[in-house]
């Protein structure tokens, strides 16, 4: 009789600390053991990230710095008006035009110009965004070509917005095309331009 009292004691005592103690220690070691895997899941997947970003950096230093240079003139990951006025000052300069009444305007103040067609169309998730630049000046027909045609060769991606040509009020000048003065008189014309260019956003 003791030895069944004992036994059955024995039983109890064993299932009170299966549930008490075994079960949940238990538990939570499955529970380790899973946060563990998922763990080695994500060094793993950042092990392979490190990876593709040393070749991605190996193909990146293997391009051409001028290259990358010409790449990030054709279209820049920033605004910069300052530098993109003087490059088309300096552009101009080469046929005897200078920039008058320069003005630069982003995209997000012409958006609410066009805020009903823009609200009918949604939400843009475009990865580029664009400025326009209104100036004016004076020069011969001719020289005004040359330098229209210096800004389509240009590695910066500009579109022509809209152009105006009026009769220059203070007269000719003796120019020719390479912009040096000349014995004969050449009409001169006011422009107003407005150009258009981008970037990355």
């Amino acid at each position: 009789m003791p030895r069944l009292f004992f036994a059955i004691l024995a039983i109890v005592f064993a299932g009170v600390v299966f549930v008490w103690y075994t079960k949940p220690s238990y538990d939570s070691a499955k529970m380790i053991q899973a946060q563990i895997a998922q763990y080695n899941t994500a060094l793993d997947k950042a092990s392979e990230l490190q990876k593709l970003k040393q070749t991605l950096l190996s193909r990146y230093n293997a391009f051409n710095p001028t290259d990358l240079d010409r790449l990030h003139k054709l279209l820049p990951d920033h605004v910069d008006n300052v530098r993109l006025i003087l490059d088309l000052d300096n552009l101009a300069g080469r046929y005897g035009l200078s920039l008058q009444n320069v003005d630069v305007s982003s995209s997000a103040s012409q958006s609410s110009k066009n805020q009903t067609t823009v609200g009918a169309i949604g939400a843009s998730n475009q990865k580029y965004d664009s400025l326009t630049l209104t100036f004016g000046t004076r020069a011969t027909y001719q020289n005004f070509l040359l330098f229209l045609k210096d800004l389509e060769a240009s590695l910066r991606i500009v579109d022509l917005v809209s152009l105006t040509i009026s009769p220059d009020p203070f007269g000719a000048v003796g120019t020719l095309s390479s912009g040096k003065a000349s014995t004969v008189s050449e009409p001169q014309y006011s422009y107003k331009i407005t150009l258009r260019t981008y970037w990355l956003k």
